[in-house]
């Protein structure tokens, strides 16, 4: 029996696949970039606390941008599993694998980071009990 089309089908399905995560990665990031230079509600992924909007515009851009910085690595790294996937030579499976694991530090760190600011400060919370 011969699998050859069903592996050339499974390869080009695969790349198609890798460039669309690859691109909804890149449109992410574009879309950050716009809501912090438009100041955009409506493009923010989630709603903003209220204790971030009184910090002042940097938080909030950091914020509205990590969120999408976030999204963006995490299609990359969808990306980057798919091409593991229909990938045949064991160096560019060690090198793909390196580059996914400091991807998921990255984006791991990140999220770590914007739960870290989405917390009030401790005056903020002193505020709100008085």
């Amino acid at each position: 029996m011969d699998l050859h089309w069903m592996e050339l089908l499974l390869s080009h399905s695969g790349q198609t696949l890798r460039l669309g995560l690859e691109f909804l990665s890149l449109i992410s990031v574009a879309i950050g970039l716009l809501a912090v230079l438009s100041g955009a509600r409506k493009l923010r992924l989630r709603e903003i606390p209220p204790h971030l909007i009184q910090r002042g515009p940097v938080t909030l851009a950091r914020v509205t941008f990590g969120s999408w910085v976030a999204l963006a690595l995490e299609f990359q790294l969808g990306a980057d599993v798919v091409l593991t996937t229909i990938s045949r030579e064991p160096n560019a499976l060690i090198q793909l694998g390196a580059v996914a694991l400091i991807r998921t530090f990255l984006n791991f760190f990140l999220a770590l980071e914007l739960r870290q600011e989405d917390r009030p400060s401790e005056h903020q919370r002193s505020m709100n009990d008085s």
